[in-house]
């Protein structure tokens, strides 16, 4: 895969949500098409989206956005998320759609979306890598990819399984080990696969809100950085990555994101300086309620409870303080809003997930205070809430193939 810079953008999170409309997730088009051509002419080259995000108004935004002759000027990436495929079929329906809301006839990178153990095995039964490569074939897209949400070995499955030109994996100075971690950047980039890095910033967590034990260790460096700009270039430092998804929705972030790429190179990081972000790092998980590296050794759960993403929700939110984030990112990815269920109140206290633990963690007594913490009244109520508009999108999009 070949870009013509190291900048990118991801498209969800460049928008801004309109005034006076706090949390409505409506587009302040105005503004978002100023920031993105200001972008477009610093040298940011890549955007990223999907079906889903801003209820589907995000690909009819940067349809218009970029006809205006901008379209050639950048690298556009959407994906094909699982939760709208419910036969082999919808694919078709869905490149179809996209192609349509996003006013191109081709795109350049097409992802499969946010794959783990089980929408693998789901859309793989639908014949997702032939479905890729008769697309690659009507040049419909030029270079295929999938989003990683899962374990390890499944990522390596994932890999191996098909030629695929980028991965996108979510890679932070915390993330080492959670996901497809460390070991898997390394091993996507021996089979030559590029890696596109999501989450750099925890979400913006690592950047703001910095705790002050954390903020006295940055403070010792010799050189001044703020938090982002440490959290970036540790990124960059990586030979392994190609690309990274950096979230911006102020002038201010889009020129610092630009300034750090710009002067960022692989292994351009002294010991010091590495040895100084190992420290923050260590600092931030004594900060943790649980101590779990996501090395998913508990996840034979006979309840299905996804023991790692609640516990990754739960120390989110008591070590960055924002509860708020961590309760969405947990009722989007284990309420079973986009998948099966898997939250912590499903724990029938069985003793597996324990006894498979090689740090001997209290896993049913942490899963108790996960529950607790972010499963009020207002949770499955939510979770039925999110699939009745996901169902709703999916029907008004694929409609859009016929159109």
């Amino acid at each position: 895969m070949v870009m013509s810079s190291q900048y990118s953008v991801s498209g969800v999170c460049v928008f801004l949500k309109k005034k006076g409309a706090p949390g409505d997730g409506k587009i302040d088009e105005d503004r978002a098409r100023e920031q993105i051509y200001y972008a477009i002419d610093k040298g940011i080259n890549y955007f990223d989206t999907a079906m889903p995000y801003h209820m589907g108004a995000s690909e009819l935004f940067l349809g218009k956005v970029f006809a205006n002759g901008h379209r050639e000027k950048i690298k556009l990436a959407t994906k094909i998320s699982h939760f709208h495929i419910n036969a082999p079929e919808d694919m078709e329906k869905c490149i179809r759609a996209q192609l349509n809301k996003l006013i191109t006839d081709y795109i350049d990178y097409y992802l499969v979306h946010t794959l783990d153990k089980k929408s693998w095995a789901k859309m793989k039964s639908f014949g997702i890598l032939e479905f890729l490569e008769s697309l690659k074939k009507d040049q419909r897209i030029i270079n295929t990819g999938f989003s990683y949400h899962g374990d390890k070995d499944t990522f390596r499955e994932i890999i191996d399984a098909y030629d695929w030109d980028v991965c996108q994996i979510q890679y932070n100075y915390l993330d080492v080990q959670n996901q497809a971690g460390r070991r898997g950047l390394k091993y996507a980039h021996e089979k030559g696969v590029s890696v596109i890095v999501m989450e750099p910033l925890r979400g913006g967590n690592i950047a703001g809100n910095v705790p002050p034990d954390v903020q006295k260790l940055w403070d010792q460096a010799e050189i001044k950085r703020s938090p982002a700009e440490w959290a970036l270039r540790w990124i960059w430092n990586h030979p392994e990555v190609t690309c990274v998804l950096s979230g911006m929705n102020e002038e201010t972030h889009i020129d610092e994101n630009i300034n750090v790429a710009s002067n960022s190179y692989p292994e351009s990081l002294d010991d010091n300086e590495l040895q100084l972000v190992n420290s923050v790092r260590k600092k931030y998980l004594e900060l943790m309620k649980i101590g779990c590296t996501g090395c998913n050794y508990c996840m034979l759960c006979p309840s299905g409870v996804n023991i790692p993403s609640c516990f990754e929700s739960y120390n989110s939110g008591h070590m960055f303080g924002n509860l708020k984030r961590a309760k969405m990112m947990y009722l989007i990815f284990v309420s079973g809003a986009l998948g099966e269920p898997a939250y912590a109140s499903l724990c029938e206290k069985c003793g597996d997930g324990e006894e498979a633990c090689p740090q001997n963690l209290p896993i049913q007594t942490t899963l108790e205070n996960v529950a607790s913490d972010f499963e009020g009244k207002w949770f499955k109520q939510m979770s039925w809430l999110i699939r009745k508009v996901v169902a709703f999108q999916r029907w008004k999009d694929l409609r859009r193939a016929n159109n």
